[in-house]
C-alpha cells in the first residue's frame, strides 16, 4: 500500500476488533473490577494557570475517599460520558517541552443512568491541578490508568464528584486545569517487545525546542477525553481513535495557544488542520532577533472540526511555496468549471504565512501555476526533488478535477512514521521527494483538490488515485494487483460480519430480508479506513469502469467546486448519484443502494454453466458460435463485470450485471470456436478469488 497511515504503525498493524461500546444498564451487583493501574496522588494543590482567570482559581479539595482507595469505574461508566464542546487554553514552553492547559468541557450524560461521578483522562505525563463547576472547586481523585490511547502507556484518569447526580441527557461545564511535560516516549510499545528506536519512530509526538507535534487521541493525550480502557494487544485501539473522530466530527472546539519562545518567535499553528500565524509579543521589542524573547499567539474560534483528528503542530519557520502546476498541465483543463466559476485559491508567492497573513487568501487565480506544495523544512536540497515528484504527479489530478486545487498540500518536514490529516501532511520530506513514493504523494496531492467533508470521498478518491498513477506507470494489471491487496482485509471483515449475521438470523428470515441486512458498514457513515478508504477505492475504480472515465472526470469536477453542503451524507450521496447518472445517462440506483448507502458485503461469483452452440451461416452472417455463460453470485450485493470469451486470438468483451444471491446468463457470438471464459478480471472486489477462468473444451459430437 502506497497510502499514508493515519496513527499509529503499531496499531494499523493489529488485528481490528469492536471498539468498546457504551453500556446503558446499571452495574450488575458483583462489585466492578478496579482500573489496571494504581493511585498515583490526590490533588489539593494551587493551580498552574496559564492566565489571571486560572490562577484565580480555587485549589481542588481533597477527595473523601483513603488517599489508597482504587476507584470503582467500570469502561461503561467512563464510556457514558460525551464531550460536546471544548474550550481550550494551552501555554507550551519549547525550550522545557512543558504544556500547561485549562479545558473548558461540556459534558453530557449519554447513559440512561444517573451518574454521580465523571471520569476524564490525559496523559500519564501531564499531571491534574484542580476542576471546578461554575467557580465551586470539586472533590477529585486521580489514579495512573493502563491504556494506549496515549503514547506512555498510561493516563491520569481524573475523578470528579458532582454535587448533584447527572440525569441522563443531562450535561454541565467543567473547568480543568493541568500540567506537566511531552516528551518522546514509546512506552506502549517497548511493554509490547518493541525497541526504544523503533517505538519513537512510531510514537514521535513531543513539544520540543524546534518543533511541537501531538496528534491527539490515540497518540497522545494533550486534551482531557473521556474513554474506556484501550489496548494495542487486543485490537481495541485502532476501531476506538476511528469511532472517536467520527463520534466528535460535530463538536465545537476552540483553542487560544500561546507559546514561549527565545529568539525567533515561531511561525504557524496547525490545529485540527486549520492554519494560523503566531502573532509575536516580544518582551523587548528593542533587542535583536537572535536574542529576544516572548510569547507568540493565535487564537482558533470555536467551529466543528469534521472527522479529523484533534491535533496541534506549531512550525518555526514560515513553509516554502513550491511546485506549481505545470503550465502544459494546467492546460489539459481549462481554469472553470461546469459551472463557469474559477477553482482556485490564490497562495502567496514563496513564503507563506508572514505574521498575520493567512497562507490562502480569499481571491482566485484565473491563471495556471499554482503552488501545489506549501512546506516547512531546513532541507533545501530535498525540495526541488520533492517539486518534481509533485509535477510528475499534477497532470494526472489536472485530468480528472481542473489546473487548480483547493488548497496548497502543506508537507511538515518530521522524521517518524507519516501522519495526514486531509492537506495536511507531515512526513520526511526526503522520503516523500524519492521516485517510489510517487503514489504516496498522489494519495496526498487529492486532498488538495478534493476536499468535501465525506471521509468516503475525500480518503476513498485519495486511494483511487493512487491506483490511477500505479495503472500509469505501470499498467492495468498492476494496479488491479494493488487494488486485490488492498482488498482483502475488507473480504475477511466482511465475510467475518456476513457469518455472525448468519448466526444471529432468525428461522423466520427470508433469503430476501437477508438480501437488505446490511453486513458491514456503509460508506456513507463508516467509521473504520477498512470501509471508507479501502473499499471506497475500491467503489471509485469501479464506478469508472461502469459509466465510464471521462463523465467520472467531469461529474468529480464539477461537484468539488459546489458550495459546501449541509444536508445528510445521505442526501449528499444521493445528489451525487443523480450528476452522475445525468452525465452518463446510466441508473445507478442499484449501484449505490448497495455499495455506498448499505454495505451488503462483498459478491462471490462463479461461472455455473458454459455452454457452446455452433451457429450454420445464413444468408447475410456467417458462420459463427452462441456461447451461453451462466454466472451465479452467492454474496447479496448486486454487481457488474467484465464478462471476456475468447476464441483462439481473438476475444470479445461484455459487461454483465449479477444481482445477490442469483443467476445471470448471458449469451455472446463469435466467430470461431470459444476457448476460454473469464468473468472478473480482478477490478470488482469479490469475497474470495476475484477472478474466475473456465476453459471450453469442444467435445466431438
Amino acid at each position: 500500500m502506497c497510502a499514508v497511515l493515519v496513527g499509529s504503525t503499531a496499531a494499523a498493524q493489529t488485528p481490528a476488533a469492536n471498539a468498546p461500546q457504551t453500556q446503558s444498564s446499571a452495574p450488575q451487583s458483583p462489585q466492578p473490577e478496579p482500573p489496571r493501574g494504581k493511585v498515583l496522588f490526590q490533588s489539593h494543590g494551587d493551580s498552574s494557570g496559564v492566565d489571571d482567570q486560572t490562577q484565580n482559581q480555587p485549589a481542588a479539595q481533597e477527595a473523601q475517599a483513603p488517599a489508597n482507595a482504587q476507584p470503582q469505574l467500570t469502561d461503561a461508566d467512563r464510556a457514558a460520558i460525551q464531550i460536546t464542546r471544548y474550550d481550550l487554553n494551552i501555554r507550551i514552553v519549547p525550550a522545557s517541552s512543558r504544556l500547561t492547559g485549562r479545558a473548558r468541557l461540556t459534558v453530557e450524560n449519554g447513559s440512561d443512568r444517573t451518574l454521580d461521578r465523571i471520569a476524564l483522562q490525559i496523559s500519564s505525563s501531564l499531571k491534574w491541578e484542580n476542576v471546578s463547576l461554575a467557580g465551586r472547586a470539586l472533590p477529585v481523585a486521580q489514579h495512573l490508568l493502563d491504556t494506549d490511547a496515549d503514547h506512555t502507556g498510561q493516563s491520569s484518569e481524573l475523578i470528579v464528584v458532582l454535587p448533584q447526580p447527572l440525569a441522563p441527557g443531562a450535561s454541565v461545564t467543567l473547568d480543568t486545569f493541568y500540567s506537566g511535560t511531552i516528551e518522546e516516549n514509546g512506552g506502549r510499545l517497548e511493554r509490547l517487545g518493541a525497541t526504544t528506536a523503533r517505538a519513537l519512530e512510531t510514537d514521535w509526538d513531543a513539544i520540543a525546542p524546534d518543533a511541537t507535534a501531538l496528534r491527539g487521541f490515540g497518540n497522545v493525550l494533550w486534551f482531557p477525553v473521556a474513554a474506556p480502557q484501550l489496548f494495542l494487544s487486543d485490537g481495541s485501539l485502532v476501531p476506538a481513535i476511528e469511532k472517536h473522530r467520527m463520534q466528535y466530527a460535530d463538536t465545537p472546539v476552540s483553542l487560544r495557544l500561546s507559546v514561549e519562545y527565545s529568539g525567533e518567535a515561531p511561525a504557524a499553528a496547525y490545529f485540527c488542520g486549520r492554519r494560523r500565524a503566531l502573532v509575536a509579543h516580544n518582551d523587548d521589542a528593542d533587542a535583536p532577533v537572535a536574542e529576544g524573547s516572548g510569547i507568540a499567539t493565535a487564537d482558533f474560534a470555536a467551529q466543528a472540526i469534521g472527522p479529523r483528528p484533534l491535533s496541534l503542530f506549531v512550525i518555526a519557520l514560515p513553509e516554502t511555496m513550491i511546485a506549481p502546476v505545470p503550465m502544459a498541465a494546467a492546460g489539459l483543463r481549462s481554469g472553470a468549471t461546469a459551472n463557469g466559476a474559477s477553482s482556485a485559491p490564490m497562495l502567496s508567492p514563496q513564503r507563506a504565512g508572514s505574521p498575520g497573513t493567512p497562507m490562502l487568501s480569499p481571491q482566485r487565480a484565473s491563471s495556471p501555476g499554482t503552488p501545489m506544495l506549501a512546506v516547512e523544512s531546513t532541507d533545501d536540497r530535498a525540495l526541488p526533488l520533492l517539486a518534481d515528484s509533485a509535477e510528475r504527479v499534477a497532470p494526472l489530478l489536472v485530468e480528472w478535477f481542473g489546473p487548480h486545487p483547493t488548497s496548497a498540500l502543506t508537507v511538515i518536514d518530521h522524521m517518524g512514521q507519516p501522519f495526514e490529516d486531509g492537506p495536511l501532511l507531515v512526513a520526511p520530506v526526503g522520503m516523500l521527494a524519492a521516485s517510489s513514493a510517487s503514489p504516496m504523494l498522489a494519495h496526498s496531492l487529492t486532498h488538495a483538490w478534493v476536499q468535501t467533508g465525506q471521509p468516503w470521498m475525500d480518503e476513498g478518491l485519495a486511494e483511487f488515485f493512487s491506483l490511477l498513477w500505479t495503472e500509469r506507470e505501470k499498467g492495468r494489471d498492476a494496479a488491479v494487483a494493488q487494488l486485490d491487496a488492498m482488498m482483502q482485509p475488507v473480504a475477511a471483515a466482511d465475510t467475518l460480519a456476513g457469518n455472525v449475521a448468519s448466526e444471529t438470523a432468525t428461522d423466520a428470515e427470508s433469503s430476501s430480508s437477508t438480501a437488505e441486512a446490511t453486513i458491514g458498514q456503509p460508506l456513507i457513515s463508516a467509521d473504520d479506513e477498512l470501509f471508507y478508504r479501502r473499499k471506497a477505492a475500491a467503489v471509485w475504480w469501479m464506478l469508472r469502469d461502469i459509466v465510464g472515465e471521462q463523465p467520472l472526470q467531469i461529474a468529480l469536477s464539477t461537484w468539488r467546486t459546489q458550495p459546501v453542503r449541509h444536508d445528510s451524507p445521505e442526501d449528499q450521496a444521493r445528489a451525487f448519484e443523480a450528476l452522475l447518472e445525468k452525465i452518463s445517462g446510466k441508473d445507478l440506483g442499484w449501484f449505490f443502494n448497495d455499495w455506498v448507502l448499505r454495505d451488503r458485503g462483498l459478491p462471490s461469483l462463479s461461472i455455473v454453466d458454459v455452454t457452446p452452440r455452433e451457429m450454420p451461416a445464413v444468408p447475410g452472417h456467417g458462420a459463427g458460435w452462441l456461447t451461453a455463460v451462466t454466472v451465479h453470485n452467492a454474496g447479496a450485493a448486486e454487481v457488474e463485470v467484465p464478462l471476456v470469451v475468447r476464441s483462439g486470438e481473438s476475444s470479445t468483451t461484455r459487461r454483465i450485471h449479477v444481482a445477490g444471491n442469483s443467476n445471470t446468463t448471458e449469451r455472446v457470438v463469435t466467430e470461431a470456436a470459444p476457448t476460454q471464459v473469464v468473468v472478473n478480471d480482478g477490478s470488482v472486489p469479490e469475497m474470495g478469488a476475484s477472478a474466475h477462468t473456465l476453459d471450453v473444451v469442444q467435445h466431438p459430437e
